[in-house]
């Protein structure tokens, strides 16, 4: 009776481990994972991260990825340049909860099509309009490559662990509105804004843009001291 009992509850211990590996808060560990810190850059200059090669992967690649359809729309911004993003919501990744928003590459006469099919024309902001694409469109967009990540960790990340994690900035740019404090690593294409009252924000793009994420960047912080 008493070997009954303990192949019962050895039994039920199992099948409790067993859920915990795949349920979450206690998933299997990611064979491949694809960690924020896990840069790529080859030798011509192309970078991946998530699995991702900015450039050359698409919208559809990077659904399969994230197993998440995520939600598309154009922005125009105050310079008239429409701007389509993807954006996926709380997605679980490698053990790692997130939001990620992907700037999509098209050619500006395919973006201002979309544009006049699109529906629901909204505002953001002062400057910022913001274009449901139509139903129509969806298709065209998954085909379209992935330019930019914004990758926003739902947990806080301290400087001490970026530190760790990608070493010391180049360059740091501070938003003193706001306090954000931009790190610049230029050989990986990547800019982490580290905010002292909300999420962290890391941009990532092809090393060889860095300089034009810089710029706006500076062009941020210039506009913020004009209006101060």
């Amino acid at each position: 009776m008493e070997k009954k009992i303990f192949f019962w509850v050895l039994s039920l211990t199992l099948v409790a481990l067993a859920l915990a590996l795949v349920l979450p808060g206690g998933r299997a560990p990611d064979p491949n994972p694809k960690l924020p810190w896990d840069i790529k850059v080859d030798g011509t200059g192309v970078s991946e991260v998530f699995g991702l090669k900015l450039g050359s992967s698409t919208l559809q690649e990077a659904r399969d990825i994230l197993q998440d359809s995520g939600k598309v729309s154009l922005f125009v911004t105050k310079a008239g340049k429409p701007e389509l993003e993807a954006y996926f919501e709380r997605i679980f990744l490698s053990g790692l909860r997130a939001d990620f928003v992907l700037v999509l590459e098209g050619d500006e006469e395919t973006l201002q099509q979309i544009y006049d099919r699109g529906r629901r024309i909204s505002r953001t902001t002062e400057v910022t309009r913001k274009v449901e694409i139509a139903t129509e469109d969806q298709f065209l967009v998954a085909t379209f490559p992935i330019k930019l990540i914004n990758y926003i960790p739902q947990a806080n990340l301290e400087a001490e662990l970026l530190s760790s994690r990608f070493g010391e900035p180049l360059q740091r740019i501070p938003e003193a509105e706001t306090g954000v404090v931009h790190w610049i690593y230029p050989e990986m294409g990547l800019s982490i804004g580290l905010n002292p009252e909300g999420k962290e924000i890391f941009q990532y793009v092809p090393p060889k843009e860095i300089d034009q994420l810089i710029q706006r960047l500076n062009e941020t912080t210039k506009e913020e001291r004009v209006v101060n």
